[in-house]
């Protein structure tokens, strides 16, 4: 059985921290190329699918009149070395058990603070 078939069964987002590095280094030893690479189309849509779970969650807690985790504007932009940077703020021996989605509503939550 494959990583792909692996991936299959994951929720968006569930990949851990450790192993998005791990992919990602590899694909930053490729240089430029690497953005024309399957793998990299995969993590971006990785990141996408964890932000777009992330805001379907803070949406149906606004909705409920229920207090969120982080107060994002509408939009907002990251770039790949900001994400990069965020994941590797997390010890090697913690970044097995964290998930991408786990990482992301913690970048919302220091990026955007709710007010007090």
């Amino acid at each position: 059985m494959g990583t792909a078939a692996l991936l299959c069964g994951m929720a968006p987002g569930d990949m851990s921290v450790a192993a998005f590095l791990a992919r990602a280094d590899n694909l930053l030893r490729l240089g430029p190329l690497a953005l024309a690479t399957p793998e990299a189309g995969a993590l971006k849509g990785e990141v996408i699918a964890a932000g777009k779970r992330y805001k379907a969650r803070i949406d149906a807690e606004r909705r409920a009149g229920r207090k969120t985790t982080s107060c994002p504007p509408a939009s907002g932009t990251l770039t790949p070395e900001e994400w990069l940077a965020h994941l590797r703020t997390y010890p090697p021996q913690a970044r097995t058990s964290v998930s991408v989605y786990a990482a992301f509503d913690g970048l919302m939550k220091k990026r955007y603070p709710c007010p007090a």
